[in-house]
């Protein structure tokens, strides 16, 4: 049953998940969880007997800081992994179901989500609620570092002048580091992983560290040496080839290639966009041209952080680090 009205629904839940977006707050350099906040405020007077579980991507403490902010011991949390553009796959096929609470009710509710599976026993985890916090963090901040190392590895090849998919793809057959994430990007991008990092790196405030503000810092020194690469054929429009983070995907969200244009831009090069996802005139004072064909004949160069077959056509006017055609 689906429902608009939050507070019959609260009313008569056994549990209630709840997975409200939690957006960086660079003020406050931590999450906004308000909207979390907001609605186990309405669970805890409509239903107090009801286990909240919290899916939402939140601070590290912040379950502990909940429960004794609402007087509140059915407060759970438990972090979802899903790619952007498969969240209904990987809620299918879990890799893993980690719930932040060793009780009978915290293996209770990771059963109700083995048995939504169609796979035959995922791995289930219980932990406490900080680590399972610390978990969904440290995940998404270790994809960044891939992202960001393999990245790093097409830059150097760039600048010596090496054959970069030659190179990652030696290093890939390494078994223990392996092809996941390993196609070169403009830089990580998305909903998850910019803010999961930046808050990671928050959480670190007293921790000695250096890997982790490394992740954030080379995320933006590829898009500088993107935009510059671009640069060096002196165009007078480049033509973005949509704003999308990746393939299958159709979120903006921190996209990369958002920085990209915000850079060339600051140079004084004219940028025109095609996005068919977008019905606008423009794109934060972007020109988005509707015809693919007249986008193609005004570009000088047509940046495209991930290479479609629409683009083959394109030789040299095509401007890409995509090696492998994967996201």
């Amino acid at each position: 049953t689906a429902t608009t009205d939050s507070i019959p629904a609260i009313a008569v839940a056994d549990i209630v998940i709840v997975a409200t977006p939690t957006n960086y707050d660079t003020a406050g350099d931590t999450f906004d969880t308000s909207s979390v906040e907001s609605v186990i405020g309405l669970v805890v007077e409509h239903n107090p007997a009801a286990l909240i579980v919290v899916k939402s991507t939140v601070p590290v403490g912040f379950t502990e800081r909940v429960r004794a902010t609402f007087n509140s011991d059915n407060i759970v949390f438990s972090p979802e992994f899903l790619r952007e553009g498969s969240a209904l796959y990987d809620n299918l096929h879990p890799s893993r179901i980690i719930v932040g609470e060793d009780t009978p009710r915290g293996q209770a509710f990771a059963d109700l989500l083995a048995a939504a599976s169609l796979d035959s026993n995922p791995p289930i985890l219980l932990t406490e609620s900080t680590e399972a916090e610390a978990i969904k963090l440290f995940a998404n901040t270790y994809l960044a570092l891939r992202v960001s190392y393999f990245n790093e590895v097409d830059t150097f090849a760039a600048v010596r002048g090496l054959d970069a998919r030659a190179v990652i793809v030696g290093v890939s057959l390494d078994p223990r580091i392996g092809e996941g994430y390993n196609n070169p990007s403009f830089g990580y991008g998305g909903y998850c992983l910019p803010k999961d990092t930046k808050q990671l790196l928050a959480n670190y405030r007293d921790v000695p560290q250096s890997t982790i503000r490394a992740v954030v810092e080379a995320n933006e020194q590829r898009k500088d040496f993107i935009a510059s690469d671009i640069l060096t054929r002196k165009p007078t429009t480049v033509g973005v080839y949509r704003l999308i983070m990746k393939a299958g995907s159709d979120n903006f969200r921190e996209s990369s290639i958002i920085g990209i244009i915000e850079r060339l831009r600051a140079n004084g090069t004219d940028v025109i966009v095609f996005e068919p996802n977008l019905d606008d005139e423009t794109f934060a004072d972007v020109e988005l041209v509707k015809d693919f064909d007249d986008f193609v004949a005004r570009s000088d160069v047509i940046v495209a952080n991930r290479a479609t077959p629409e683009l083959s056509g394109l030789g040299s006017k095509l401007y890409t680090r995509d090696l492998f055609g994967n996201n």
